[in-house]
């Protein structure tokens, strides 16, 4: 997550997972939401930044690519085990 501490990344990323795992009706714990969400705010910010060359800054832009890049993890995973 872009300009954000350890801590506060944190807690954004189980901010992010616990509001995409309540959007996409999953079942995971207090560690995934905080994996999930962290990972989606990196692979989200990644394609924002090769495709627009910038991305969100601040904890609420963050939180947004947090939950949307959440989101676009638990569909991917579920296309693959093919339960979309």
């Amino acid at each position: 997550m872009e300009g954000l501490g350890w801590i506060l990344t944190i807690i954004v990323g189980g901010l992010a997972g616990w509001i995409a795992e309540k959007i996409m009706k999953t079942d995971t714990g207090l560690l995934a939401n905080i994996i999930i969400g962290i990972l989606g705010a990196v692979v989200l910010n990644a394609i924002l930044v090769a495709i627009l060359g910038y991305t969100f800054g601040g904890i609420i832009g963050q939180l947004i690519v947090g939950i949307l890049g959440a989101c676009i993890l638990i569909w991917l995973y579920r296309l693959i085990r093919g339960r979309a």
